[in-house]
């Protein structure tokens, strides 16, 4: 389990991580690869809400927008985050969720 850091621009409003050999965006390629387990705010950890909600989607006991949603509050935790907790240990690199 890798912390990647996120390395803000509050004037342009991007979180950015070292992911592989680049910098990838935060909100659109963190929140969309099946590495990507957490997000650090403060001192907690917080899992991905779009994981639960995925799942949940999956047996049939929650609506489609529910991954909406999550994807909602993944921004929101980043933008109050301060690192992306990644299980990339070989260096994959990004890898499509869904």
């Amino acid at each position: 389990m890798k912390t990647l850091e996120l390395q803000k621009d509050q004037a342009k409003g991007s979180a950015k991580v070292a992911c592989g050999e680049r910098l990838v965006s935060a909100y659109s390629d963190c929140a969309y690869c099946r590495h990507c387990t957490g997000v650090r705010v403060g001192r907690r950890v917080i899992q991905t809400p779009q994981s639960q909600a995925f799942m949940e989607i999956r047996r049939g006991t929650a609506p489609d927008e529910n991954l909406m949603n999550a994807a909602l509050m993944f921004n929101t935790y980043v933008r109050d985050g301060s690192a992306i907790e990644c299980d990339d240990d070989d260096g994959t690199g990004f890898q499509q969720r869904y």
